[in-house]
């Protein structure tokens, strides 16, 4: 992909290391605006170690990263962290719920980033339940404990929550890994209505669903990425590490 104006994330010649141990080789992409981004790639080949550099959060796992990495033309090396992780939010792969009720989960980043009135506060929250799917689910009892949600639910919630932010990238580390068939397609079918007013980039060890849900495709191998491209790539990969992985995974 050429660099243009379509362009939300520009990569250049990114390195992490932990220590003396280098887990990302000199990257270099760029991450198209109101898409869809699957990151794919073999166990331990530094796909969340990526996704974790882009808002700097490998460096609170005392990681060490160098090179290019702009965020809307904004170098991200010489941003406030806390202004960087409220444009570019992250859900993990376990979610991350807080044994309180559903609102209490919420008001957390409403709190922390806004001063905003009470009724300001329940209005974003029922919005963004609303969003992912959930208000209807809870039927509108935002005070229940958020540890009686489903797992597909507690994951629709971190969602909610990080969007209350109003974060112009909201990325995601295998956000179905641990879902049944059922909220897997909930969640999928979540994020391609999300693409129309957010960036999307999604880190999974299923190709398959990369495959339902890519607009545009990283492959990495041993820390390098080894190719990009739209969701022509598993029909027509070009390079033969590529095709090597795909033929490697759909025979297992």
């Amino acid at each position: 992909m050429e660099k243009g104006n379509d362009s939300i994330i520009s990569i250049k010649n990114l390195d992490v290391y932990f220590s003396s141990k280098q887990i990302l080789k000199s990257i270099s992409c760029e991450i198209p605006e109101k898409k869809i981004t699957v990151i794919i790639g073999q166990s331990g080949c530094g796909k969340s170690t990526f996704l974790k550099s882009i808002n700097r959060i490998v460096e609170e796992e005392g990681g060490r990263l160098s090179g290019g990495l702009c965020v809307s033309r904004k170098n991200v090396l010489e941003m406030q962290k806390e202004a960087l992780r409220k444009q570019v939010g992250l859900v993990f792969q376990t979610p991350v719920i807080f044994p309180f009720s559903v609102k209490k989960n919420m008001l957390y980043p409403l709190n922390y980033h806004y001063n905003l009135t009470s009724a300001e506060k329940t209005e974003k929250i029922i919005h963004y339940l609303k969003l992912v799917g959930l208000y209807e689910e809870v039927l509108a009892d935002i005070n229940m404990s958020a540890t009686k949600l489903s797992g597909g639910q507690k994951q629709r919630l971190s969602i909610a929550r990080c969007l209350c932010t109003e974060p112009d990238i909201l990325m995601l580390d295998e956000p179905c890994s641990a879902l049944d068939i059922g909220n897997t397609i909930l969640i999928e079918s979540l994020l391609h209505s999300l693409k129309e007013s957010f960036t999307i980039v999604v880190v999974t060890h299923n190709l398959a669903q990369a495959k339902r849900i890519a607009d545009y495709v990283l492959f990495m191998d041993n820390g390098e990425l080894i190719e990009a491209n739209d969701n022509s790539i598993f029909s027509a990969p070009q390079n033969k590490l590529t095709s090597d992985y795909f033929k490697y995974i759909n025979e297992m």
